[in-house]
């Protein structure tokens, strides 16, 4: 790797300048950020089974650092419901030092993706994946908040929709109607609150609202405990070489999950501030050095998380300074403030989540969506649940998977082989002219072969190829097997209007040995062959 692949990812002096231009604007909204963030990285750190320690931590330690190092100049980072889905079944099966391990390695993967400039895939994850993504993890976050809602303790299982349906007959069994109560005043608070001022940040005064009438009338609900005042000194003693192997496929889906919300989260942040755009690399590389670093605190592993960075953006932030004083602040109500925060009751918190989760789904965009084409409301379905049924990962590579099966059904109905019925050239006796239009992919190869091959009562084929797109080994062997066809029944066959781009495929095939060039090619063509199906 030489030094300037390495500088690429770091941030330059012009970023960290942008910081001096508002200060005041960008410390007032990463204080607005941070009273959004507090229930949230209390919320998500409880979900994720590691406590809401962990949350705190994560948005504090990987939140500064990913402010500093990152892509966007308004990102926020910290624990999301996304990473919640993934960690909690790594707790289930290995552990918290589990957890910290995969955190660990992830960042490392992060970084190499940085390195390797991966960033820029992120662009070609179609918008229906997306949609059925943020669907799956929205019904995820609502479930796993059940037991908490209804006051009981977690059931055991890895299925959420289990886990959720075991809570409700424990419920059902031991009523405590007052979580249940604490839980649905906190959402509807905060629900009713972003209708009416969506610029308030509705989810703490809920939190604030449940504790008060918890402490009041001394209702019996769980809470969430002691705190720590301060942040733990850094430590490795939670990692196990040993482990390390078995750990590596968690660990890549953690990394995958965090780079597909982290540039996701930036995309979002550019298009509410257009002219703004964020560095996929540097952004990769900003989450690689949180995730190396929160686990060393005991935090779980960090993304970039879209409400927030939404709530930093539409409140004015100008720079990485407003996200990087949303982490300084939380670290503040955690030396000042931890007894207090310590008996906010675990109901409340999965109040919020459950409003969160909600709020989530934009309803319009997905119905737009699920009318614009019944492939986009397929790819969109099944992506929301296997993201539901499976796992984040999974659900994302059986969105793009069926996505590809669809636009490759696409393209070949886009290829034709038709006669031509117009050229400048008029066709010598007894030969047939065809036009192909379209790619001749692996998709369309046995159509093509089969079409080109069931020619009938002509003595030559001119294959005009002007109008192919694209070609790849399949198609052009498909094309060679088709004139050998046509050749073993005395039918002469020739080509023009080959592009070069296609030629490098079709020479290392042979298949341009096998075929002679009609003399009346069209102009400056080269000599080649490929073609395209039948619909």
């Amino acid at each position: 790797m030489n030094m300037n692949g390495v500088l690429s990812v770091l941030p330059s002096p012009a970023d960290l300048r942008t910081m001096t231009r508002a200060p005041r604007r960008d410390l007032l909204c990463g204080l607005t950020v941070a009273v959004v963030a507090l229930p949230l990285a209390l919320g998500f750190g409880v979900t994720s089974g590691l406590g809401a320690a962990s949350g705190l931590i994560t948005a504090i330690v990987a939140g500064s650092l990913a402010a500093l190092f990152g892509g966007s100049a308004r990102q926020v980072s910290g624990p999301t419901g996304a990473m919640t889905v993934v960690l909690v079944p790594i707790v289930h099966e290995y552990g918290a030092n589990g957890v910290l391990t995969v955190g660990l390695l992830s960042g490392f993967m992060l970084l190499v993706l940085a390195f390797a400039r991966a960033g820029a895939a992120m662009a070609y994850v179609p918008a229906p994946v997306i949609a059925g993504f943020t669907i799956g993890i929205a019904c995820v976050i609502g479930l796993q908040q059940v037991p908490s809602a209804l006051g009981v303790r977690t059931p055991s299982g890895d299925q959420v929709v289990v886990v959720a349906a075991r809570a409700a007959e424990e419920f059902d069994a031991t009523p405590h109607w007052a979580a249940l109560l604490l839980a649905l005043g906190a959402a509807a608070l905060m629900l009713a609150g972003a209708r009416w001022k969506p610029t308030v940040p509705f989810s703490l005064a809920a939190v604030a609202v449940a504790t008060i009438v918890s402490e009041a009338l001394h209702l019996h609900v769980t809470r969430l405990g002691t705190l720590p005042s301060s942040i733990p000194a850094p430590s490795l003693a939670f990692l196990d070489v040993s482990r390390v192997p078995t750990l590596l496929l968690p660990a890549a889906a953690v990394a995958a999950l965090a780079a597909l919300e982290s540039l996701l989260s930036a995309s979002v942040a550019d298009a509410m501030r257009p002219g703004e755009r964020h560095d996929p690399g540097k952004e990769l590389f900003g989450q690689g050095i949180a995730n190396l670093a929160a686990p060393l605190f005991g935090g779980v592993p960090a993304t970039g998380a879209i409400a927030r960075t939404a709530v930093n953006v539409r409140t004015g932030a100008t720079s990485r300074l407003a996200a990087l004083a949303h982490a300084v602040i939380l670290a503040g109500i955690v030396a000042v403030a931890a007894p207090l925060v310590g008996r906010i009751p675990l109901a409340a918190l999965a109040g919020v989540l459950l409003a969160t989760a909600i709020r989530m789904v934009e309803t319009d965009a997905v119905r737009a969506m699920a009318r614009a084409t019944r492939g986009d409301a397929l790819v969109m379905a099944l992506t929301a649940a296997s993201t539901l049924a499976l796992d984040l990962v999974r659900a994302v590579l059986i969105g793009l998977g069926v996505s590809v099966l669809l636009a490759l059904r696409a393209a070949m109905r886009g290829t034709r082989l038709t006669p031509a019925t117009t050229d400048e050239l008029p066709d010598a006796a007894g030969t047939v002219t065809y036009r192909f239009d379209g790619p001749l992919l692996f998709a369309a190869a046995h159509r093509f072969r089969r079409s080109l091959a069931d020619v009938q009562d002509v003595t030559a084929v001119d294959l005009r190829l002007s109008g192919l797109t694209a070609v790849d080994a399949t198609g052009a062997l498909a094309l060679k097997d088709a004139v050998g066809e046509l050749r073993d029944r005395g039918i002469e066959v020739s080509i023009t209007g080959v592009e070069h781009g296609h030629r490098r495929v079709l020479e290392s095939l042979g298949v341009l040995g096998v075929l002679p060039v009609n003399p009346n090619s069209n102009r400056g063509a080269i000599p080649s062959a490929a073609g395209a199906a039948a619909p």
